[in-house]
């Protein structure tokens, strides 16, 4: 039987704490080897980082700043343009409901007129007309003219189609059956015309 040599306890103790502290130092080496390469590197990524994103971020507010300067001269534009149609079409509904009372004034107008002995009540009428279309002049209502005009959809509304007498007065206004208005540039209320083909 050979012997075998056995090495007293603490031996063995320091031989295997040597063997571990030698590991463990070289472990250490190696990640503060890697430690101080890679804290270096990181560094200037972060300062490169960093000056990327100050540019970027200047960038975007900059863009920010300038679409929300361009949002609020649109909505500053679109609000005075709001209120000028406003001041000009404001009145538009109380206008049109006064629109049949000239209606009324004309075939009242049509009635005095054939009848006999009503020269005085005639002119009265005519004066109260007169009077009442200059008031809506001011407000801005004007009468669309009509007859013999080229048909325009815009302005007009057909209720009928007649043979046209002569070859210029096709696609014109005959006859204008109900009087059309204007509120300055708006059509408030189509004149309804017969239209010669």
């Amino acid at each position: 039987m050979e012997e075998t040599k056995e090495m007293p306890f603490e031996e063995a103790e320091v031989n295997e704490t040597t063997a571990n502290g030698q590991d463990e130092e070289v472990t250490n080496l190696q990640e503060e080897t890697v430690n101080s390469s890679g804290e270096t590197d990181e560094n200037d990524n972060k300062a490169e980082a960093e000056e990327l994103s100050w540019e970027e971020k200047y960038a975007a507010l900059n863009d920010k700043y300038l679409r929300q300067m361009a949002e609020f001269e649109n909505y500053r534009k679109r609000t005075i343009r709001e209120k000028a149609d406003l001041l000009k079409s404001g009145g538009a509904s109380a206008l049109t409901a006064l629109l049949p009372v000239i209606d009324d004034f004309e075939r009242a107008l049509s009635t005095l007129k054939a009848a006999d002995e009503v020269e005085a009540a005639t002119e009265g009428v005519q004066l109260i007309y007169d009077k009442f279309i200059g008031y809506l002049a001011q407000q801005g209502v004007k009468p669309i003219d009509a007859v013999g005009q080229p048909f325009d959809t815009e302005l007009f509304e057909a209720i009928a189609m007649l043979p046209a007498p002569s070859e210029e007065q096709k696609g014109k206004v005959l006859d204008c059956v109900q009087t059309g208005y204007k509120l300055f540039d708006k059509v408030i209320r189509h004149a309804k015309v017969v239209v010669g083909e």
